[in-house]
């Protein structure tokens, strides 16, 4: 039988690899039977430990932090930092409950909702809907929740432990969600998708892995290469794009869903409008909660031509 050409293919993994995501899912079944305020609290104290090593996610936190955030003095810095880890952690620990719960928990751990009665027009209206989902909060969760609130597709890059990859669809998937592969064939399934009246997800600041899929645009006031792919499916479509992030309660309460409904300039021809307009409402979103950002990314790896890495590794 012919393979469509959007499903997901793994190639064969080493036994190294096998065993390694064998370790990996042992611990994430492990977390998986934490209650989420206890997720929290081991998440927190991972982090702390996180923060007082030296190691490269910590020095590539404090790079970021320092060069979107001048102004701050270098204690403030350093708090910012420190909590963006103790933030990260959870989120890598809170994975295990929000992979293997039922649709009644998940929902249950969702405590507000702001935007929502914008979102749901919008949605209503039969022309599909573009979520951009940021590195914030809990962005598992988001697309969790959107895939229980409608059918939903979005793009999906295997791990670097491609052994974990098919576990990871399954858990993704599990509520009707599609993952589709980071190829042409995967474009035209958003592209479809939205034709359908659905949702489909795109994680904005996730910097382009080949060339020709960004331009540079100022984030925080500094060169970043951003991804063209939500520009031009906006453009193209004229969906109406949501920023959605799942902002971490204190103490495991659970999340609150912020929906924010993105400027006109985003669904610009203008392919430079569009771009300024996107990493504009990430940063809103970003100064909203910024220890929940990831920091520890590189997003500024990708330099104009003859600039110095701001990076040590």
């Amino acid at each position: 039988m012919a393979r469509p050409h959007n499903m997901l293919h793994f190639a064969p993994v080493s036994e190294p690899s096998r065993m390694k995501a064998q370790a990996v899912k042992l611990l994430f079944r492990f977390f998986a039977t934490l209650p989420l305020h206890y997720a929290h609290a081991l998440g927190a104290l991972l982090g702390k430990l996180l923060a007082w090593i030296p190691n490269r996610r910590r020095a590539t936190a404090r790079v970021n932090v320092a060069l979107c955030f001048p102004a701050m003095r270098k204690e403030q810095q350093a708090q910012l930092v420190r909590a963006s880890l103790i933030e990260y952690m959870k989120g890598v620990v809170e994975v295990g409950v929000l992979w293997t719960r039922e649709r009644h928990e998940i929902l249950g751990l969702v405590r507000e909702i702001s935007g929502a009665d914008e979102f749901n027009r919008a949605l209503s209206r039969g022309k599909g809907v573009i979520l951009a989902i940021p590195h914030l909060g809990s962005w598992e969760m988001v697309g969790i929740y959107g895939s229980i609130y409608s059918p939903m597709t979005s793009l999906f890059r295997s791990p670097p432990l491609t052994a974990l990859g098919d576990f990871m669809r399954r858990a993704r998937e599990r509520f009707g969600a599609q993952l589709v592969a980071t190829k042409h064939g995967g474009v035209r399934a958003l592209l479809h998708a939205l034709r359908r009246g659905e949702l489909i997800a795109i994680l904005p600041d996730q910097v382009p892995a080949e060339t020709r899929g960004g331009e540079f645009a100022p984030f925080f006031g500094i060169p970043a290469f951003t991804m063209t792919l939500l520009s031009r499916l906006a453009a193209k479509s004229k969906a109406p794009v949501f920023f959605v992030y799942a902002e971490r309660l204190p103490k495991g309460q659970g999340f609150h869903l912020h929906f924010l409904r993105a400027p006109d300039e985003v669904r610009s021809d203008d392919l430079q409008k569009s771009l300024q307009a996107i990493n504009a409402m990430i940063e809103k979103c970003v100064r909203s909660c910024p220890e929940q950002y990831q920091w520890l990314y590189k997003r500024f790896r990708v330099r104009p031509y003859g600039a110095v890495s701001y990076y040590d590794n």
